[in-house]
């Protein structure tokens, strides 16, 4: 079984977290920012978010399916997100969102 490591992980966290950061600055001053440079922090914050998100999936499907249905069960009910959502994310076809979004 190959997952993420901590590493990886905080790499990925990182790179969105920064994402994030850079629209929250454009946000607070959108006329310093050119037209590209508003769609880039966008496509940044969309391919950070998807990758953590396929992450999540990749080390959910090297999991045991017992303990994947286990997992599954408690995300659905931790109130953290819809269940539907932790579906879609870990067994269906991914977050909706990303599906339209995809790059701007």
């Amino acid at each position: 079984m190959t997952t993420m490591n901590d590493e990886k992980w905080t790499e990925l966290q990182q790179a969105e977290d920064m994402a994030y950061f850079k629209a929250d600055i454009c946000l607070y001053s959108p006329e310093s920012y050119t037209l590209d440079e508003k769609r880039e922090i966008c496509n940044e914050m969309v391919s950070t978010s998807k990758a953590v998100l396929d992450a999540m999936r990749a080390d959910f499907d090297q999991l045991p399916a017992d303990a994947r249905s286990k997992l599954l069960d408690m995300l659905c009910q931790s109130g953290v997100e819809s269940p539907e959502w932790w579906r879609d994310v870990l067994v269906g076809d991914g977050d909706p969102l990303y599906k339209e979004l995809e790059t701007i």
